[in-house]
């Protein structure tokens, strides 16, 4: 029966996480451009040049910082963009004392002490196997501490399948959404979408992505997830060598990312240490 469950919720998991995209992350300013630069003025504009096409463009960032914890009533914070192909890009870029972050372009100390940080990365690529997308570039800005990404491996009871749970949090609030499309978008500027990547898989040599899906907003532990490498409508199973999870971080906070190599051979109280945590936390989508 607990595998009958966890076949039903894995199915569920891949019609959302299929064709899973994000219009509320931490801004994407471009797509597939090259000699990103970020500099930031007194007034607290960021402006970000780069190159898209042959052709220089200048876009100027304000009015957001952080991230708001998940609310029915009040929007997430987003930024101001103004977009330009001319103009002059002003401002400094003070050495980075900050935490050390995934995917890292550029990361910048403003002259009133807070953070902003340019990242580029692979979001979106085809599900169970894909290994190309466009390279987003990503701007962030904040103070203090970034979100926590924390995934923990364990099996498929009673079946020989990797099994991975985690959380997403910003100091210490779970971060998730309240409405997605069908297939896993967020409909609002809280829900996340977590990217996972294997490597030397079934897929092949190298990173691949394996899936993406959403943080969930039930039970006791809100911001949890769950994934379970089975084979997928005809894909064998993409349990590699070592994976990877990348989110964007809530509101204008960066994105971050967890890397670690696999579990290796099974281990029964592991397992049971494992189901432990991932019940105590009470989602009912999430019942290995």
């Amino acid at each position: 029966m607990r595998f009958r469950r966890s076949i039903v919720l894995l199915a569920l998991l891949v019609v959302a996480a299929f064709a899973a995209s994000s219009a509320f992350g931490s801004a994407i300013i471009a797509r597939n451009v090259s000699r990103p630069n970020l500099t930031i003025d007194r007034q607290g504009h960021a402006y970000v040049t780069f190159y898209s096409r042959g052709q220089r463009r200048v876009v100027t960032a304000w009015g957001a910082i952080n991230a708001r914890s998940p609310s029915t009533s009040l929007p997430q914070v987003r930024f101001r963009l103004h977009y330009a192909s001319r103009g002059k890009a002003v401002g400094v870029c003070l050495p980075y004392d900050g935490p050390a972050l995934a995917w890292l372009v550029q990361a910048c100390t403003a002259p009133d002490g807070s953070y902003w940080a340019l990242q580029s990365w692979e979001r979106l690529k085809p599900n169970y196997g894909g290994t190309q997308g466009a390279k987003e570039l990503h701007l962030s800005h904040w103070t203090g501490s970034i979100a926590q990404l924390v995934i923990y491996q364990s099996w498929v009871e009673g079946r020989p399948y990797r099994h991975l749970f985690g959380r997403l949090t910003y100091n210490g609030v779970g971060v998730y959404g309240f409405s997605a499309t069908p297939h896993g978008s967020p409909l609002d500027g809280y829900g996340r979408n977590i990217y996972l990547d294997t490597f030397n898989s079934a897929y092949g040599k190298g990173w691949h992505r394996e899936n993406g899906f959403l943080t969930h907003h039930r039970g006791h532990t809100l911001g949890d997830f769950c994934y379970g490498f089975f084979p997928h409508f005809g894909h064998p199973s993409g349990q590699g060598k070592k994976y990877r999870a990348t989110v964007e971080g809530p509101g204008v906070t960066p994105d971050v990312m967890w890397a670690q190599h696999d579990i290796g051979s099974f281990n029964a109280s592991i397992l049971r240490q494992e189901l432990a945590v991932e019940r105590s936390w009470g989602d009912p989508k999430c019942q290995n």
